[in-house]
């Protein structure tokens, strides 16, 4: 791909970008393009003008993420400050910009008395990304608490989609494949500050407790079955602490897949097959990944 053969932008354009440093498995290949648009506008004029053959990706924090060795055949598009922002709109609702984080979301909430959001404290990612797969976490997920969103289609058109629009299952969503979420609204309930931060340590203290916070992993690995638990399936499997190549299943919570230093994307996602497979021996359960998988292997 040339640059003539892409639109001019306002914003930000790197050919054969580097994507394993902003990925929190710190592995996988380049983009043939990464594009951080300085506003919503210059995103729309940008995906209305590219050629609908080129793939339009769109990355947050990188943290529910495998990509693959070969990188990502197109345009990957990352929302930066401009886009990191969360205000009030009334008493119980928030307006955030896709590249808010779930940090910023949840300290907003407690500080303007929200209360229903401290979930997203827990959730290593952006708004963009907790809306496209409904993320949640603690009893709560993103369709607890949406009321819209706006994306901007692959055609560069903008749409405003409503919580009933976006098809909402288990960390799933009908949101179109190259759209990308530029804001999202979300609505709480009136509670005291002092008991949301209360909330949001005792989550923090629990994640901290049970996830392998400080390793190089991507988070929940495998989606729960109806009734049952991914980790314990992992564990009754016996995976815990297994090994291929540098990626490894975390001892501390087994739903979880670690870069121990040296692992390629094709030894992380080659070590979740395995995993699968064991787990399907075991007891007959097909797991289902969380974890996205995007790219060309090598």
């Amino acid at each position: 791909m040339t640059t003539a053969t892409l639109p001019a932008v306002s914003g930000k354009l790197t050919p054969n970008a580097p994507l394993a440093p902003l990925v929190w498995f710190k592995s996988g290949g380049p983009a043939d393009w990464l594009f951080e648009p300085r506003d919503a506008d210059d995103l729309a004029n940008f995906l209305r003008d590219l050629d609908p053959a080129i793939p339009v990706m769109a990355l947050g924090l990188g943290s529910n993420l495998i990509v693959r060795d070969g990188g990502f055949p197109g345009v990957v598009v990352r929302l930066g400050k401009a886009f990191a922002t969360v205000e009030a709109v009334d008493a119980t609702t928030l307006r955030c910009g896709g590249g808010a984080s779930g940090i910023l979301v949840s300290s907003t909430a407690r500080d303007a008395g929200i209360a229903g959001l401290e979930f997203l404290r827990s959730i290593p990612g952006t708004v963009g990304g907790f809306v496209r797969m409904n993320g949640g976490a603690y009893g709560s997920e993103v369709k607890d608490i949406l009321v819209e969103a706006d994306i901007v289609l692959r055609s560069g058109e903008r749409r405003t989609l409503a919580l009933a629009d976006l098809g909402y299952t288990y960390r799933h969503s009908e949101l179109p494949e190259g759209a990308v979420v530029v804001s999202a609204t979300f609505r709480g309930r009136p509670g005291d500050p002092a008991a949301i931060q209360a909330e949001m340590d005792r989550i923090s203290a629990s994640r901290e407790a049970s996830q392998p916070l400080r390793s190089k992993t991507g988070g929940s690995t495998f989606k729960n079955p109806d009734g049952r638990k991914a980790w314990q399936l992992v564990d009754e499997a016996g995976c815990r602490g297994l090994v291929l190549g540098g990626a490894q299943v975390s001892e501390k919570h087994t739903n979880f897949l670690i870069n121990t230093g040296t692992a390629t994307s094709t030894d992380i996602e080659a070590l979740g097959e395995e995993v699968r497979r064991r787990v399907r021996e075991k007891s007959g359960i097909d797991l289902q990944w969380e974890i996205q998988r995007v790219g060309v292997a090598k």
